[in-house]
C-alpha cells in the first residue's frame, strides 16, 4: 500500500492563492513516468526546498515548474492562471553547473537586462549592482567561462537576481563548490529572498536545508512523499521515504 502524501498545511492555507501551482503534474519519457500527477502550491515569500533521494524527480520537476519541459498531463499555473510571457520574464532559474555566455562577466550581466528591455544609463548601474552584490566588480572584464566554479555559480545567481524576478529556482547550486563559495552563495540566495524573493531549491545538504529553508517538499519516485515546515519534516518526518532518507537508511519504496 502506498504511503498517503502527508501534508500538515491547514485548509485555508491551502486555499489561498499561491504564487505558483502544479496541479495533476505528470511527466513520462521513454515510455515511463517519471512524475506521477504532483499538486502543490508555493507560497509567496517562502524559501521552499524540494529534497529526496538520487532519481525521486527534483530536477524533473523543477524544470516542469519552469516551464522548460513540457508535461505529459496536468498543469503548471502563475498566480492561478496559464504562465505567459510576463510569468517567463518574472521567474529565474541556477542550474548545478553554470551555463557561462561567450562574453565578459559583465557582458553576462548586461545581456540578461537587454532581454528583459533595460537600456542605457539604468542598465550600467544595475549591472554594477549585480558585480558589487557578487564580489566580482575586480574580474568584471573578464571571460566568464575562465573564473573558477565557484565565481561562475557566483555570476550565475547574480545574472538571475539582476532582473529582481519573483521567483528563482535553484538545482543544487552548491553541490560542487568549496565551503566558502557555498556560503556567499547562500548569501546572495538569503538576501534576495530578504528583499522578497521567493525561493525554490533543490539540496541534498542537511545543513544547508537548516540555514536556507522555510519549508520542504520530499519527493519518492516521482510523488510528494511528504511536505511541511523544515523542522517537522526534517526532525520528526511522518513518511518512511523521507525517515530513511533522513537517517541514512536505503529506502526500495516497496510502498508504492
Amino acid at each position: 500500500m502506498r504511503d498517503t502524501v502527508i501534508d500538515i498545511r491547514a485548509e485555508s492555507a491551502v486555499a489561498a492563492q499561491p504564487l505558483l501551482a502544479a496541479r495533476g503534474l505528470s511527466f513520462s519519457a521513454g515510455g515511463q513516468t517519471l512524475i506521477h500527477g504532483i499538486d502543490l502550491g508555493i507560497e509567496p515569500g517562502k524559501r521552499t526546498l524540494v529534497m529526496g533521494a538520487n532519481g525521486s524527480g527534483k530536477s524533473l520537476l523543477l524544470r516542469l515548474l519552469h516551464g522548460l519541459l513540457t508535461p505529459s498531463s496536468g498543469d503548471v499555473l502563475w498566480r492561478g492562471h496559464a504562465p505567459d510571457r510576463g510569468a517567463r520574464r518574472a521567474q529565474a532559474m541556477v542550474f548545478q553547473r553554470p551555463v557561462m555566455l561567450r562574453r565578459s562577466v559583465l557582458a553576462n550581466l548586461n545581456f540578461a537586462l537587454k532581454v528583459h528591455g533595460m537600456a542605457g544609463r539604468a542598465r550600467a548601474e544595475r549591472a554594477q549592482e549585480a558585480l558589487d552584490m557578487a564580489r566580482l566588480s575586480d574580474l568584471a572584464g573578464q571571460p566568464a567561462r575562465v573564473l573558477s566554479g565557484g565565481e561562475q555559480q557566483r555570476l550565475a545567481v547574480a545574472r538571475a537576481l539582476v532582473c529582481e524576478p519573483d521567483l528563482l529556482f535553484l538545482d543544487e547550486p552548491t553541490s560542487s563548490l568549496d565551503p566558502a563559495s557555498t556560503q556567499m552563495i547562500e548569501d546572495l540566495v538569503n538576501a534576495a529572498h530578504a528583499r522578497g524573493v521567493t525561493i525554490v531549491m533543490v539540496t541534498h545538504d542537511l545543513g544547508q536545508a537548516r540555514r536556507m529553508g522555510d519549508e520542504v517538499i520530499f519527493l519518492d519516485a516521482g510523488r510528494v512523499a511528504e511536505r511541511g515546515p523544515l523542522d517537522r519534516v526534517l526532525g520528526a518526518p511522518r513518511s518512511e521515504a523521507a525517515r530513511a532518507w533522513t537517517q541514512g537508511r536505503l529506502y526500495t519504496g516497496t510502498s508504492h
